[in-house]
């Protein structure tokens, strides 16, 4: 639809403005094109804005200052309606400049840094009406040496954009290729809600997921390739720890745009800690909310690649460890050392 197209263009205009990053044109554009009372909920430790000059003054300046040269790289940018007929954009990409002041206290490298993020977008009578973002701030701390928890399963590094390069989707001709897409990846999440009642091959994971998929995680759990990487190094480590998880593609927006699906909710799933522990929390029966953006690939008929961000210093919030505290100790040390 045609609409898709217009909504595109009008999160253009931000994806630019951040680009080539100016305040006062990020200021113009933003003004622009968020409704007055625009939902902006960002990931921990901003929360829910206040107001969308929030997102100007508490977000995105001292960003600028701590990366400089600020610029935006976008690596997917897709929309659609969703199955809540609401439109949205999604976005996939990272934010990139020389790290040459702390941010969020995480001190400075003196080199270029790459934060992942995922957006989305939800679009109303040509205005920006919500905003939901999870920027992966803990792959800044551990490009800053200052990672204070446990170690990735997963393999860490600078995760790509598409396999084929073409996630910034122009066209609008590929309706009847998107309702393929959605469906098989609607039909793998509620597979995989059905582990609890037949366990693994209840999932049917070979059945949507192509033999050399890639699974991109947040830093923190990091990337696993093939089916065998996917269980192993996060899958199987989810499932023990969150065994009662609950999660509604239903309750959340998803939708397709060619060979690319995204999805979002705030929160997107509830579980309890519970069994061994999960990346090093102790399994103390504690109830959580966990927030996460996904967009996936198909090609042809099965999954190749999903890239997936979770906002993991939520979840350590919620549970009550500080892992921006944690780190300012860390970099105690890290001071003392250049003070000799």
């Amino acid at each position: 639809m045609l609409i898709n197209i217009k909504n595109k263009g009008l999160v253009k205009k931000l994806r630019e403005s951040l680009y080539n990053y100016s305040e006062s044109n990020f200021s113009s554009v933003v003004d622009e094109i968020f409704s007055e009372n625009a939902v902006l909920q960002l990931s921990f430790p901003f929360e829910t804005l206040a107001s969308k000059q929030d997102l100007i003054s508490r977000v995105f300046r001292p960003l600028s200052e701590a990366f400089i040269g600020l610029e935006r790289r976008d690596t997917i940018v897709m929309a659609g309606s969703s199955n809540h007929q609401s439109q949205w954009v999604g976005c996939c990409g990272y934010y990139t400049g020389s790290f040459e002041k702390p941010w969020l206290d995480i001190l400075p490298t003196g080199h270029q840094v790459s934060m992942r993020f995922h957006e989305f977008f939800r679009i109303e009578e040509g205005r920006i009406v919500e905003m939901q973002a999870v920027w992966d701030i803990p792959e800044v701390m551990m490009q800053a040496g200052v990672w204070p928890l446990s170690v990735s399963l997963g393999r860490e590094w600078h995760v790509p954009g598409p396999a084929t390069q073409d996630g910034i989707i122009a066209s609008d001709d590929n309706s009847e290729r998107s309702a393929i897409s959605l469906d098989i990846v609607a039909n793998m999440c509620e597979s995989l809600g059905e582990f609890s009642d037949g366990g693994v091959d209840a999932m049917k994971l070979d059945q949507y997921w192509h033999p050399n998929c890639s699974w991109y995680g947040p830093s923190g759990i990091g990337t696993a390739r093939g089916i065998k990487g996917f269980r192993n190094w996060h899958q199987i480590p989810f499932l023990n720890a969150l065994p009662n998880r609950v999660g509604d593609t239903q309750k959340g927006f998803l939708f397709a745009d060619g060979d690319y699906v995204g999805f979002t909710a705030w929160p997107g799933m509830s579980m309890t800690i519970s069994h061994g522990g999960w990346l090093g929390i102790a399994p103390s029966n504690q109830e959580i909310t966990m927030r996460s953006l996904d967009f996936w690939r198909v090609e042809g008929h099965l999954i190749r690649e999903n890239w997936v961000l979770i906002d993991l210093l939520d979840v350590y919030n919620q549970i009550g460890v500080d892992v921006l505290g944690r780190m300012k100790e860390l970099n105690k040390a890290r001071l003392l050392q250049f003070e000799k």
